[in-house]
């Protein structure tokens, strides 16, 4: 659980970030290094800055950010944090932009995929439910100037399978805006996708992933985008629903199908 408290000080010009209610290290991968939840901190605050900044050491120096020690944020040595950067990263940006009443959640997630054999191994982030317009037009704007980086590597995300199906044994069938996963209110959350993979040969397939059974928060009277979702389709017809962390035997003819989240609403529908 990730929970973080903002207090705001206009006069001096700076922020205190706590997060007090976190979990402790967790015995899975999805603990972070300080420095992923520093670096998160520090991309929430340069957004909201009414000006394109460089990154450098400076922007730091508003900010005071505490951390308990031995939490899933700040875990004690050996703790797994493999998932730290590309999935717990994104769950504390929501909570910062939610904490901060900016903006609804976004997908959560960057939905890792890998498959492979002896011969093949394939890796790929899958794209997924933006959040919506925010309070007003000109935050709106700001903020989607600011996230065009992130916004570019879902873009480049999506365009991976096209040469997957030229380099491996494997067929992308179809990739296609998920309707209606984006949460409604005054403004809607964006639409997840839904991408079928079939395999033609024996492999692994696996799925790394988070808002599986929590699903992205709306804001301000905005509903929560609809959770994503992982199954696989035998060839004999069955099939077979996985988790947020699942892997699967892949038989020649099987497909697996990523339906990743869909944005939080932001506002009450008119």
């Amino acid at each position: 659980m990730i929970q973080v408290r903002v207090k705001v000080d206009r006069e001096r010009r700076s922020a205190r970030s706590i997060s007090p209610e976190l979990s402790r290290q967790l015995p899975n991968n999805f603990n972070a290094p300080s420095a992923v939840c520093v670096a998160a901190v520090l991309y929430v605050f340069r957004t909201l800055v009414d000006d394109v900044i460089p990154l450098n050491a400076g922007c730091l120096k508003p900010l005071d950010i505490v951390i308990p020690q031995g939490s899933m944020l700040n875990p004690d040595y050996p703790a797994a944090v493999v998932a730290g950067n590309v999935e717990t990263s994104s769950c504390i940006t929501n909570a910062l932009y939610g904490a901060l009443g900016v903006m609804a959640s976004a997908q959560g997630t960057m939905n890792n995929f890998t498959f492979g054999n002896e011969r093949y191994q394939y890796y790929e982030t899958i794209s997924g439910g933006s959040e919506p317009a925010s309070r007003t037009r000109e935050t709106q704007q700001r903020l989607r100037r600011h996230r065009r980086r992130a916004d570019a590597h879902d873009e480049l995300a999506a365009d991976g399978p096209r040469g997957a199906g030229v380099r491996y044994p494997v067929l992308l069938e179809s990739y296609a805006i998920r309707p209606g996963s984006g949460g409604g209110g005054r403004w809607h959350g964006g639409s997840g996708g839904t991408r079928r993979v079939r395999f033609l040969e024996k492999m692994t397939a696996s799925i790394l992933a988070n808002n599986r059974a929590i699903a992205p928060f709306g804001m301000a009277g905005g509903a929560p985008g609809e959770a994503g979702r992982n199954w696989v389709e035998r060839v004999d017809g069955s099939r077979e629903e996985l988790p947020h962390i699942g892997s699967a035997e892949m038989a020649p003819g099987d497909v697996f199908v990523i339906a990743t989240p869909g944005g939080g609403g932001y506002g009450t529908p008119p």
